[in-house]
């Protein structure tokens, strides 16, 4: 038994510096929703909102009990980004004041079935190919319900990172031919964090922010990472040239080295598809991943450096961002921000 442990650092700080800088990228009368899904993409969703509900006009989750967590902490707006799927559910959304978005012809069928058409999103598929009505699928219901109510009309850009990309052309003409056809009450949304940074003519009345609040995004490095994946160093051991370290002895030493052992694996979170040569960050200076993470541990390149047993060994942080081990792995910042493991003592930096 020992009482080592890995540490997961939030700072709330930088989740609010990162919003404030996405939102100077919109103008004034475009509403802000932080997409706080699956407990804030790792970040603990309770304590989150304490530190963003000033600056945030509203909440996207997916679960409808982290949805009625929200509404125990928060008065605004709520949005069930995939909507309801059985009574019990919608019940549950209209008591507790929650926006719903409705992506196929059941889910409006439940609408139609309580006869309540208030605090509704329509989403249509425009080319994502996952959720949402078909074109016509919408104007079949706009013509027979909602020609005389107000609503949000949404849709998800499949490729908004990639500023080059001809979907997003694609998808932006699709939606905008759509929405002139239909009353001037109904509210539009159609951004995320990419289609933010890229098109922010594009945000119209309400954005749907999640990776960049984390500081996943990968293409703005004025979006701090406000993660810190750390443990310490348990071990240092010296090998010759032509031996090998880890399972599969997949990483062999083609002279002298010294060999740090961290008490992080993939029973923590850190997958063990982490390449070598992946950089890691000890006492301000930067080193590899060398041989295969294990359950408990994960061996690095040391030769170079001054540490010792005892030394923090940083997998991703505000210096060190998650992007990098994100790119260098071929996996995506959600990914690791979600993947932590529950025996990594996680602490939360409050604001106050």
């Amino acid at each position: 038994m020992t009482t080592l442990n890995s540490e997961l650092l939030i700072d709330s700080k930088i989740l609010r510096e990162n919003i404030s800088y996405i939102k100077s990228k919109l103008e004034n009368q475009t509403n802000f929703m932080s997409v706080i899904k699956s407990d804030a993409y790792g970040h603990n969703l309770e304590l989150i909102i304490k530190d963003i509900d000033d600056i945030s006009d509203g909440y996207g989750v997916v679960r409808i009990e982290e949805a009625i967590k929200i509404r125990k902490l928060s008065d605004k707006k709520i949005l069930l980004m995939q909507g309801v799927y059985t009574d019990a559910d919608y019940q549950l959304a209209r008591e507790n004041n929650l926006d719903i978005v409705v992506h196929n012809n059941d889910q409006f069928s439940l609408i139609t079935k309580h006869n309540n058409f208030n605090n509704l999103w329509l989403k249509v598929n425009t080319g994502m190919n996952r959720l949402g009505l078909e074109i016509d699928e919408f104007e079949n219901i706009y013509e027979n319900f909602l020609k005389n109510i107000n609503f949000t009309l949404m849709t998800h850009l499949s490729s908004s990172n990639d500023k080059k990309s001809k979907h997003n052309a694609k998808q932006f003409r699709l939606f905008e031919e759509l929405v002139s056809k239909l009353h001037s009450n109904v509210s539009l949304s159609i951004a995320n964090t990419g289609c933010i940074m890229n098109f922010p003519d594009k945000c119209f009345d309400w954005v749907r922010c999640g990776i960049g609040i984390y500081g996943g995004y990968l293409d703005d490095e004025n979006l701090k990472t406000a993660m810190t994946l750390r443990s310490p160093i348990v071990n240092i051991r010296k090998i010759k040239a032509g031996e090998g370290v880890g399972y599969d002895a997949r990483a062999v030493s083609k002279k002298e080295m010294k060999i740090a052992s961290v008490y992080l694996g993939y029973a923590d979170g850190l997958p063990v598809t982490i390449k070598d040569g992946t950089k890691v960050l000890i006492n301000d200076e930067l080193a590899n991943v060398f041989g295969k993470v294990s359950m408990d541990l994960t061996t690095i390149d040391v030769t170079n450096l001054d540490c010792k047993v005892g030394d923090w060994c940083e997998f991703f942080s505000p210096r060190l961002s998650i992007s990098n081990i994100a790119k260098s792995n071929d996996l995506i910042s959600y990914f690791l921000m979600t993947s932590v493991k529950s025996r990594v003592k996680k602490i939360y930096k409050n604001i106050k």
